[in-house]
Protein backbone atom coordinates (compact mmCIF):
# COMPACT_ATOMS: atom_id res chain seq x y z
CA UNK A 1 0.00 0.00 0.00
CA UNK A 2 1.33 3.42 -0.91
CA UNK A 3 1.92 6.00 1.84
CA UNK A 4 -0.64 8.38 0.34
CA UNK A 5 -3.34 5.70 0.39
CA UNK A 6 -2.46 4.70 3.94
CA UNK A 7 -2.64 8.27 5.21
CA UNK A 8 -5.90 8.89 3.33
CA UNK A 9 -7.47 6.05 5.33
CA UNK A 10 -5.67 7.00 8.53
CA UNK A 11 -6.64 10.70 8.64
CA UNK A 12 -10.27 10.32 7.47
CA UNK A 13 -10.54 14.01 6.69
CA UNK A 14 -13.24 13.63 4.02
CA UNK A 15 -13.43 15.54 0.80
CA UNK A 16 -9.70 15.57 0.12
CA UNK A 17 -7.08 13.55 -1.74
CA UNK A 18 -3.72 12.92 -0.10
CA UNK A 19 -1.06 13.89 -2.63
CA UNK A 20 2.18 13.58 -0.68
CA UNK A 21 3.55 12.57 2.74
CA UNK A 22 6.90 13.76 4.10
CA UNK A 23 8.64 13.05 7.39
CA UNK A 24 10.53 16.10 8.56
CA UNK A 25 12.18 16.77 11.93
CA UNK A 26 9.56 15.75 14.53
CA UNK A 27 6.76 16.62 12.08
CA UNK A 28 4.76 14.65 9.52
CA UNK A 29 3.61 16.89 6.65
CA UNK A 30 0.66 15.68 4.57
CA UNK A 31 -0.14 17.56 1.36
CA UNK A 32 -3.80 17.33 0.33
CA UNK A 33 -6.04 18.69 -2.43
CA UNK A 34 -9.79 19.28 -2.28
CA UNK A 35 -11.88 16.91 -4.39
CA UNK A 36 -14.70 19.32 -5.11
CA UNK A 37 -14.61 21.62 -8.10
CA UNK A 38 -16.92 24.27 -6.70
CA UNK A 39 -15.51 26.85 -4.29
CA UNK A 40 -17.40 27.27 -1.01
CA UNK A 41 -17.55 30.57 0.90
CA UNK A 42 -16.31 29.90 4.48
CA UNK A 43 -18.92 32.25 6.00
CA UNK A 44 -22.10 31.27 4.15
CA UNK A 45 -23.57 28.67 1.79
CA UNK A 46 -22.59 30.48 -1.39
CA UNK A 47 -20.59 28.36 -3.85
CA UNK A 48 -19.29 28.95 -7.34
CA UNK A 49 -17.18 27.31 -10.03
CA UNK A 50 -15.37 30.57 -10.75
CA UNK A 51 -12.25 31.30 -8.80
CA UNK A 52 -10.88 34.77 -8.17
CA UNK A 53 -7.28 33.56 -8.03
CA UNK A 54 -5.10 30.97 -6.27
CA UNK A 55 -3.11 31.55 -3.11
CA UNK A 56 0.62 31.99 -3.48
CA UNK A 57 1.39 30.08 -0.27
CA UNK A 58 0.06 26.90 1.28
CA UNK A 59 -2.46 26.89 4.13
CA UNK A 60 -1.44 24.72 7.09
CA UNK A 61 -3.55 23.06 9.82
CA UNK A 62 -2.45 21.13 12.89
CA UNK A 63 -4.07 17.68 13.08
CA UNK A 64 -4.13 14.98 15.76
CA UNK A 65 -0.63 13.82 16.67
CA UNK A 66 0.74 10.66 15.11
CA UNK A 67 2.27 9.07 18.17
CA UNK A 68 4.99 11.49 19.35
CA UNK A 69 5.06 13.19 15.93
CA UNK A 70 3.20 16.39 15.20
CA UNK A 71 1.04 16.03 12.11
CA UNK A 72 0.17 18.97 9.88
CA UNK A 73 -2.11 19.17 6.85
CA UNK A 74 -1.06 21.42 4.00
CA UNK A 75 -3.07 22.56 0.97
CA UNK A 76 -2.89 25.23 -1.72
CA UNK A 77 -6.34 26.85 -1.70
CA UNK A 78 -8.22 29.06 -4.13
CA UNK A 79 -10.06 32.32 -3.51
CA UNK A 80 -13.58 33.23 -4.56
CA UNK A 81 -15.67 36.39 -4.74
CA UNK A 82 -18.75 36.05 -2.51
CA UNK A 83 -21.55 38.55 -3.23
CA UNK A 84 -22.06 39.06 0.54
CA UNK A 85 -18.59 38.69 2.05
CA UNK A 86 -16.33 39.75 -0.80
CA UNK A 87 -13.10 37.98 -1.77
CA UNK A 88 -12.43 35.07 0.56
CA UNK A 89 -10.23 32.00 0.70
CA UNK A 90 -12.42 28.97 0.06
CA UNK A 91 -13.62 26.98 3.02
CA UNK A 92 -12.41 23.45 3.70
CA UNK A 93 -14.57 20.63 5.11
CA UNK A 94 -12.06 19.53 7.74
CA UNK A 95 -11.44 22.88 9.53
CA UNK A 96 -13.43 25.87 10.78
CA UNK A 97 -13.05 29.32 9.28
CA UNK A 98 -10.17 31.27 10.80
CA UNK A 99 -8.68 28.22 12.52
CA UNK A 100 -5.28 26.67 11.97
CA UNK A 101 -6.39 23.39 13.52
CA UNK A 102 -8.53 20.63 12.06
CA UNK A 103 -11.99 19.93 13.45
CA UNK A 104 -10.78 16.66 14.99
CA UNK A 105 -7.98 18.45 16.83
CA UNK A 106 -10.34 21.14 18.14
CA UNK A 107 -12.87 18.51 19.17
CA UNK A 108 -10.22 16.74 21.25
CA UNK A 109 -9.14 19.99 22.93
CA UNK A 110 -12.74 21.00 23.71
CA UNK A 111 -13.52 17.56 25.14
CA UNK A 112 -10.42 17.68 27.36
CA UNK A 113 -11.17 21.26 28.48
CA UNK A 114 -14.58 20.19 29.74
CA UNK A 115 -13.06 17.45 31.88
CA UNK A 116 -9.57 18.27 33.08
CA UNK A 117 -7.23 21.07 34.12
CA UNK A 118 -5.29 23.40 31.86
CA UNK A 119 -1.83 22.03 32.69
CA UNK A 120 -2.86 18.55 31.54
CA UNK A 121 -4.34 19.90 28.30
CA UNK A 122 -1.43 22.14 27.36
CA UNK A 123 1.16 19.41 28.01
CA UNK A 124 -0.82 16.71 26.25
CA UNK A 125 -1.68 18.57 23.03
CA UNK A 126 1.31 20.98 23.11
CA UNK A 127 -0.50 24.30 22.75
CA UNK A 128 -0.75 27.28 25.12
CA UNK A 129 -3.78 28.08 27.30
CA UNK A 130 -4.81 31.11 25.24
CA UNK A 131 -5.04 28.88 22.18
CA UNK A 132 -7.23 26.49 24.17
CA UNK A 133 -9.56 29.40 24.92
CA UNK A 134 -9.85 30.36 21.26
CA UNK A 135 -10.49 26.76 20.25
CA UNK A 136 -13.31 26.15 22.73
CA UNK A 137 -14.88 29.49 21.74
CA UNK A 138 -15.01 28.31 18.11
CA UNK A 139 -16.34 24.87 19.04
CA UNK A 140 -19.02 26.38 21.27
CA UNK A 141 -20.12 28.86 18.60
CA UNK A 142 -20.31 26.06 16.05
CA UNK A 143 -22.15 23.48 18.17
CA UNK A 144 -24.33 25.59 20.47
CA UNK A 145 -27.95 24.52 20.12
CA UNK A 146 -29.83 27.36 18.34
CA UNK A 147 -33.12 26.25 19.95
CA UNK A 148 -31.82 26.45 23.52
CA UNK A 149 -33.77 29.67 24.19
CA UNK A 150 -37.10 28.14 23.17
CA UNK A 151 -39.60 26.94 25.77
CA UNK A 152 -38.12 28.77 28.76
CA UNK A 153 -40.58 28.68 31.67
CA UNK A 154 -38.47 28.55 34.84
CA UNK A 155 -35.14 30.36 34.66
CA UNK A 156 -32.47 31.59 37.03
CA UNK A 157 -30.34 34.72 36.63
CA UNK A 158 -27.03 34.62 38.46
CA UNK A 159 -23.53 36.08 38.29
CA UNK A 160 -20.17 34.35 38.59
CA UNK A 161 -16.68 35.80 38.81
CA UNK A 162 -14.49 34.40 36.03
CA UNK A 163 -11.31 36.39 36.63
CA UNK A 164 -9.70 38.45 39.35
CA UNK A 165 -10.41 42.17 39.73
CA UNK A 166 -14.19 41.83 39.60
CA UNK A 167 -14.77 40.42 36.13
CA UNK A 168 -18.23 38.86 36.05
CA UNK A 169 -20.40 36.78 33.79
CA UNK A 170 -24.18 36.82 33.91
CA UNK A 171 -25.57 33.33 33.35
CA UNK A 172 -29.15 32.23 32.66
CA UNK A 173 -30.07 28.71 33.75
CA UNK A 174 -33.07 26.70 32.65
CA UNK A 175 -34.24 25.05 35.88
CA UNK A 176 -36.31 22.42 34.07
CA UNK A 177 -33.45 21.16 31.88
CA UNK A 178 -30.74 21.88 34.44
CA UNK A 179 -28.55 23.70 31.92
CA UNK A 180 -26.95 27.08 31.37
CA UNK A 181 -28.60 28.43 28.22
CA UNK A 182 -27.25 31.98 27.91
CA UNK A 183 -24.34 34.06 29.15
CA UNK A 184 -22.85 37.50 28.76
CA UNK A 185 -20.04 39.53 30.30
CA UNK A 186 -21.25 41.92 33.00
CA UNK A 187 -23.49 41.70 36.07
CA UNK A 188 -25.96 44.58 35.95
CA UNK A 189 -29.49 45.23 34.73
CA UNK A 190 -28.22 46.23 31.27
CA UNK A 191 -26.70 42.75 30.88
CA UNK A 192 -29.99 41.11 31.84
CA UNK A 193 -31.79 43.46 29.43
CA UNK A 194 -29.72 42.01 26.57
CA UNK A 195 -30.99 38.54 27.40
CA UNK A 196 -34.63 39.55 27.39
CA UNK A 197 -34.22 41.53 24.18
CA UNK A 198 -32.58 38.53 22.51
CA UNK A 199 -35.43 36.15 23.34
CA UNK A 200 -38.08 38.73 22.41
CA UNK A 201 -41.35 39.83 24.01
CA UNK A 202 -43.32 36.69 23.20
CA UNK A 203 -40.86 34.33 24.86
CA UNK A 204 -40.32 36.74 27.76
CA UNK A 205 -44.07 36.70 28.28
CA UNK A 206 -44.07 32.89 28.54
CA UNK A 207 -41.62 32.83 31.47
CA UNK A 208 -43.43 31.80 34.64
CA UNK A 209 -40.69 31.89 37.30
CA UNK A 210 -37.39 33.78 37.57
CA UNK A 211 -35.07 32.91 40.42
CA UNK A 212 -32.66 35.66 41.49
CA UNK A 213 -30.23 36.66 44.16
CA UNK A 214 -31.08 39.64 46.32
CA UNK A 215 -29.32 42.27 44.24
CA UNK A 216 -31.43 45.06 42.71
CA UNK A 217 -30.07 44.94 39.12
CA UNK A 218 -31.51 41.67 37.84
CA UNK A 219 -34.83 42.24 39.65
CA UNK A 220 -35.31 45.58 37.89
CA UNK A 221 -34.76 44.00 34.47
CA UNK A 222 -36.99 41.00 35.26
CA UNK A 223 -39.90 43.19 36.40
CA UNK A 224 -39.57 45.36 33.30
CA UNK A 225 -39.39 42.62 30.67
CA UNK A 226 -41.33 39.78 32.34
CA UNK A 227 -43.80 41.43 34.75
CA UNK A 228 -46.01 38.34 34.79
CA UNK A 229 -43.21 36.10 36.13
CA UNK A 230 -43.00 35.12 39.78
CA UNK A 231 -39.76 36.37 41.38
CA UNK A 232 -38.24 33.62 43.51
CA UNK A 233 -35.21 34.24 45.73
CA UNK A 234 -33.10 31.12 45.65
CA UNK A 235 -32.39 29.94 49.25
CA UNK A 236 -28.82 29.18 48.14
CA UNK A 237 -28.17 32.93 48.04
CA UNK A 238 -29.88 33.47 51.40
CA UNK A 239 -27.58 30.95 53.09
CA UNK A 240 -24.59 32.47 51.27
CA UNK A 241 -25.43 35.84 52.82
CA UNK A 242 -25.59 34.22 56.24
CA UNK A 243 -22.15 32.72 55.69
CA UNK A 244 -20.81 36.16 54.80
CA UNK A 245 -22.35 37.66 57.93
CA UNK A 246 -20.80 34.91 60.07
CA UNK A 247 -17.40 35.42 58.47
CA UNK A 248 -17.66 39.16 59.11
CA UNK A 249 -18.30 38.51 62.80
CA UNK A 250 -15.35 36.08 62.87
CA UNK A 251 -13.01 38.60 61.24
CA UNK A 252 -14.03 41.37 63.64
CA UNK A 253 -13.31 39.11 66.62
CA UNK A 254 -10.00 38.00 65.12
CA UNK A 255 -8.94 41.64 64.55
CA UNK A 256 -9.92 42.43 68.16
CA UNK A 257 -7.64 39.64 69.41
CA UNK A 258 -4.79 41.07 67.38
CA UNK A 259 -5.42 44.58 68.67
CA UNK A 260 -5.18 43.46 72.30
CA UNK A 261 -1.95 41.58 71.53
CA UNK A 262 -3.17 37.97 71.92
CA UNK A 263 -1.50 36.83 68.69
CA UNK A 264 -1.36 33.11 69.58
CA UNK A 265 -5.11 32.92 70.10
CA UNK A 266 -5.67 35.05 66.99
CA UNK A 267 -3.55 32.66 64.92
CA UNK A 268 -5.49 29.61 66.16
CA UNK A 269 -8.81 31.38 65.69
CA UNK A 270 -7.98 32.33 62.11
CA UNK A 271 -7.82 28.63 61.23
CA UNK A 272 -11.37 28.16 62.52
CA UNK A 273 -12.94 29.72 59.43
CA UNK A 274 -13.88 26.49 57.66
CA UNK A 275 -15.04 24.90 60.91
CA UNK A 276 -17.64 27.66 61.08
CA UNK A 277 -18.64 27.89 57.43
CA UNK A 278 -18.90 24.21 56.52
CA UNK A 279 -21.98 22.12 57.22
CA UNK A 280 -21.53 20.09 60.44
CA UNK A 281 -21.78 16.80 58.58
CA UNK A 282 -18.88 17.73 56.29
CA UNK A 283 -16.35 18.64 59.00
CA UNK A 284 -13.10 16.76 59.39
CA UNK A 285 -12.16 15.44 62.84
CA UNK A 286 -9.84 18.39 63.43
CA UNK A 287 -12.47 20.91 62.32
CA UNK A 288 -15.10 19.27 64.54
CA UNK A 289 -12.72 19.54 67.49
CA UNK A 290 -12.16 23.24 66.72
CA UNK A 291 -15.93 23.78 66.59
CA UNK A 292 -16.34 22.14 70.02
CA UNK A 293 -13.72 24.51 71.46
CA UNK A 294 -15.59 27.47 69.98
CA UNK A 295 -18.82 26.21 71.55
CA UNK A 296 -17.20 25.99 74.97
CA UNK A 297 -15.80 29.51 74.56
CA UNK A 298 -19.19 30.93 73.58
CA UNK A 299 -19.35 34.63 72.78
CA UNK A 300 -20.39 36.50 69.65
CA UNK A 301 -18.81 34.07 67.21
CA UNK A 302 -20.74 31.11 68.58
CA UNK A 303 -24.00 33.09 68.63
CA UNK A 304 -23.38 34.03 64.98
CA UNK A 305 -22.73 30.37 64.14
CA UNK A 306 -25.98 29.22 65.75
CA UNK A 307 -27.89 31.88 63.80
CA UNK A 308 -26.31 30.74 60.53
CA UNK A 309 -27.15 27.11 61.23
CA UNK A 310 -30.71 28.04 62.23
CA UNK A 311 -31.20 29.80 58.90
CA UNK A 312 -29.70 26.89 56.97
CA UNK A 313 -32.03 24.45 58.74
CA UNK A 314 -35.06 26.47 57.63
CA UNK A 315 -34.49 25.33 54.06
CA UNK A 316 -34.30 21.63 54.83
CA UNK A 317 -36.33 19.68 52.23
CA UNK A 318 -38.44 17.94 54.87
CA UNK A 319 -40.10 21.16 56.06
CA UNK A 320 -43.42 22.37 54.69
CA UNK A 321 -44.13 25.90 53.49
CA UNK A 322 -46.10 26.59 56.68
CA UNK A 323 -43.09 25.50 58.78
CA UNK A 324 -40.80 27.78 56.79
CA UNK A 325 -43.11 30.79 57.22
CA UNK A 326 -43.05 30.37 61.01
CA UNK A 327 -39.30 29.71 61.20
CA UNK A 328 -38.22 32.52 58.89
CA UNK A 329 -40.24 35.08 60.86
CA UNK A 330 -38.76 33.71 64.06
CA UNK A 331 -35.26 33.98 62.59
CA UNK A 332 -35.83 37.61 61.51
CA UNK A 333 -36.88 38.55 65.05
CA UNK A 334 -33.98 36.69 66.66
CA UNK A 335 -31.35 38.10 64.28
CA UNK A 336 -32.73 41.63 64.76
CA UNK A 337 -32.28 41.33 68.56
CA UNK A 338 -28.87 39.64 68.33
CA UNK A 339 -26.87 42.92 68.54
CA UNK A 340 -24.60 41.48 65.83
CA UNK A 341 -24.54 44.16 63.13
CA UNK A 342 -23.96 41.78 60.17
CA UNK A 343 -26.94 39.67 61.23
CA UNK A 344 -29.12 42.69 61.89
CA UNK A 345 -28.46 43.76 58.29
CA UNK A 346 -29.14 40.19 57.14
CA UNK A 347 -32.50 40.20 58.93
CA UNK A 348 -33.45 43.46 57.20
CA UNK A 349 -32.49 41.99 53.81
CA UNK A 350 -34.51 38.82 54.40
CA UNK A 351 -37.52 40.88 55.53
CA UNK A 352 -37.42 42.83 52.24
CA UNK A 353 -37.25 39.66 50.16
CA UNK A 354 -39.46 37.45 52.33
CA UNK A 355 -42.12 36.91 49.67
CA UNK A 356 -39.57 35.91 47.02
CA UNK A 357 -37.92 33.45 49.40
CA UNK A 358 -41.26 31.85 50.25
CA UNK A 359 -42.15 31.62 46.53
CA UNK A 360 -38.93 29.68 45.94
CA UNK A 361 -39.87 27.26 48.72
CA UNK A 362 -43.41 26.85 47.37
CA UNK A 363 -42.17 26.19 43.82
CA UNK A 364 -39.32 23.91 44.85
CA UNK A 365 -36.52 26.13 43.50
CA UNK A 366 -34.10 25.39 46.30
CA UNK A 367 -30.54 24.40 47.03
CA UNK A 368 -31.01 20.82 45.93
CA UNK A 369 -32.07 22.00 42.48
CA UNK A 370 -29.46 24.66 41.78
CA UNK A 371 -26.51 24.25 44.14
CA UNK A 372 -24.88 21.48 42.11
CA UNK A 373 -25.07 23.56 38.93
CA UNK A 374 -23.79 26.66 40.74
CA UNK A 375 -20.84 24.79 42.22
CA UNK A 376 -19.99 23.27 38.86
CA UNK A 377 -20.04 26.69 37.20
CA UNK A 378 -17.75 28.13 39.87
CA UNK A 379 -15.31 25.26 39.42
CA UNK A 380 -15.27 25.87 35.67
CA UNK A 381 -14.73 29.61 36.06
CA UNK A 382 -11.75 28.93 38.32
CA UNK A 383 -10.23 26.96 35.45
CA UNK A 384 -10.87 29.96 33.19
CA UNK A 385 -8.72 32.39 35.21
CA UNK A 386 -5.97 32.01 32.60
CA UNK A 387 -8.23 33.18 29.78
CA UNK A 388 -7.94 36.79 28.67
CA UNK A 389 -11.43 37.06 27.18
CA UNK A 390 -14.90 36.58 28.61
CA UNK A 391 -15.91 34.76 25.42
CA UNK A 392 -13.47 31.94 26.15
CA UNK A 393 -14.56 31.65 29.78
CA UNK A 394 -18.22 31.63 28.75
CA UNK A 395 -17.56 29.01 26.08
CA UNK A 396 -15.97 26.75 28.70
CA UNK A 397 -19.06 27.15 30.91
CA UNK A 398 -21.36 26.32 27.97
CA UNK A 399 -19.31 23.26 27.01
CA UNK A 400 -19.53 21.91 30.54
CA UNK A 401 -22.92 23.08 31.82
CA UNK A 402 -24.80 24.10 28.70
CA UNK A 403 -26.61 22.48 25.77
CA UNK A 404 -23.41 21.57 23.91
CA UNK A 405 -22.60 17.91 23.40
CA UNK A 406 -18.85 17.49 22.97
CA UNK A 407 -17.49 14.09 21.96
CA UNK A 408 -13.90 12.94 21.47
CA UNK A 409 -13.00 12.78 17.76
CA UNK A 410 -12.92 9.00 17.44
CA UNK A 411 -16.62 8.83 18.42
CA UNK A 412 -17.52 11.23 15.61
CA UNK A 413 -16.04 8.87 13.02
CA UNK A 414 -17.83 5.73 14.19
Amino acid sequence: MRATTAFSRLLRLGGVDVRDVRFEQHVVVVDVALKRRRLQCPLCEFSTRHRHNRQQVDSVWRHLDLGVWRLVIRARLRRLCCPEHGVRVEGVPFARHGSRFTRDFEQLVAWLASRTDKTTITRMVRIDWDTVGRIIARVCADQLDPDRLENLFEIGLDEVSWKRQHNYLTLVADHIRGQIVWGQEGNDSATADRFFKQIGKSRSGAIEVISLDMGPGYAKSAREHAPQAIIAIDPYHVVALANRALDEVRREYWNELRRIGDRDTARRFKDARWSLLKAPGNLTDRQAQTLRRLKRAGGEVWRAYTLKEALRAIFAPSLTLEDVIILIDRFINKATRSRLKPFVRLAQTIRRHRNGILQAIRLGINQGRTEALNNKVRLITRRAYGFHSAAAALALVMLTCGPVSVQPPHELHV
